[in-house]
Parts: C-alpha cells; structure tokens; sequence
C-alpha cells in the first residue's frame, strides 16, 4: 500500500508538470520554437511548484532505492543475523510464525511515536511472535549513555522489556533521571544495574550491534524488519496487522 504522502507528491508532481509537457510536446510538433534556457529557467521561477514536486520525486525515488538497497543486505545476511544475543534481546517462541526485529535509540522521538502501537501488538502477541530489540544509538552521547543502561538491564532478563518501555516512554533528552526513574517502574535491582554498567562487555555489543546495523545499511531509527521485510520509520497498528497477517 502506498504511503499517502508519496500519494500526495505524485498528485503534485503531475499537476505541476503538466504545463511544462504541453509546452515542450507542442515545441517538439512545431507549433512554436522550442523555449530557451533562459526562458525554461524563467517559468520555472514563476511556477516554483514544478521544482518543488521534483525534489519530492527525487526524495521518493532516493528513499525507494534505499529501501531495495537495505532489503537486499538484509536478505543476504538472514535471520540469524539478528538473533545474535551479542546485540538483541529476544523474547517469545523460537518457534514463532511473526518476528519483529526493532533497530532503536531511546532519543528518537519516532521512535517514541511508535512506541504505543508496538507496546500494544507486544502484550497481544508476547507469547506467539518473536520480538527481537536492538539497541541502536545514533543521537550522541545521552543515548550511548541510555543504551548503555538497557544493555545492563538485559543481566535482569525478566525486567529489560519493562525498562525498554518505561525507558522510551520518558519525556525529553534521556538523562541519569529518566534512566533511574524507568529503572525503579521496571522494578530492576539498582545495586546490580549499577554494578553491571561497569561490565566492559557493554561497549562490545554497543559496536556489534553498529557493525550489523552497517552491514544490513541501516542508518536511521526506528527501522523494523517484520518477517524479513524491512520498514523504515514509524509503525501503525494497520501496518504491523498486515505485515504479520501474511
């Protein structure tokens, strides 16, 4: 199903470039000499929306390229890839018909925008889908520093998913505050979440976690890969029914 946005610039793209053909196609049956450059370049100036609608299309078809480009990586590298408990935590039957792999950091307000639709399919689908969460922090050092804290959360596998989601639902840029406060609704042990952010081991699956992400070309959050499909951007409950309905 087409985004309604792609919809709307195609619509605008049309619309906008209809003069410009009939004025090139009449040229080119001999009505009138063909325009100048500097005559094109004046009407363009006149009807900005032509160069805009192009941009537009040039923006779809750039995201479209992208979007095969990171589809074929994640084909080539298989499933496998991302089940390594080296960079995701994953929960729910190995034996699942869905799996739902999240690439994310906790500063990423689509992310966040997402969180509701993807924390409801969770608590409907927890014990038949497979989710696989991969901490992915691309917004400097306070979401370094939040990832950090999740990947400590995991050594309390019982309580991560709970930190994830109280984690991502904090407020503003992600600080020693927020990650406490998500810390304390997980009901995680504080002595041992402190105690086990000195682990060294973090880092490492800090830059594996990067190395695959690289390697499957995705630079960007949230990026979803639903039974192998990849999908970049935020989720909607019509989006994640259909792609798991298959």
């Amino acid at each position: 199903m087409t985004p309604q946005w792609k919809l709307a610039a195609l619509g605008g793209l049309i619309g906008a470039v209809v003069a410009v053909g009939v004025v090139f196609g009449a040229a080119r049956l001999g009505y009138f000499p063909p325009p100048s450059d500097k005559q094109f370049s004046d009407y363009l100036m006149a009807h900005p929306a032509i160069v805009f609608a192009m941009s537009e299309k040039a923006q779809m078809e750039q995201a479209d390229s992208d979007e095969r480009k990171q589809q074929a990586a994640v084909d080539k590298l298989g499933a496998k890839a991302f089940l390594d408990p080296k960079v995701a935590f994953v929960s729910g039957p190995p034996n699942a018909k869905n799996t739902v792999v999240e690439f994310f950091d906790y500063n990423c307000v689509h992310c966040r925008n997402s969180l509701p639709i993807v924390q409801k399919f969770y608590r409907a689908h927890k014990n038949d889908t497979q989710f696989v969460l991969i901490e992915f922090p691309i917004f400097g050092e306070a979401s370094n520093n939040a990832a950090r804290a999740a990947l400590a959360a995991r050594k309390q596998p019982d309580k991560y998913v709970a930190f994830h989601f109280a984690l991502m639902g904090e407020d503003g840029s992600i600080g020693t505050d927020q990650m406490v406060d998500a810390a304390k609704k997980a009901g995680l042990d504080m002595n041992k979440l402190t105690a086990d952010l000195k682990d060294p081991g973090i880092d490492k699956e800090m830059a594996a976690a990067h190395l695959l992400a690289a390697r499957a070309g995705i630079d960007g959050t949230p990026t979803f890969i639903i039974n192998g499909k990849v999908h970049s951007g935020e989720v909607t409950e019509a989006l994640l029914k259909q792609m798991t309905s298959g």
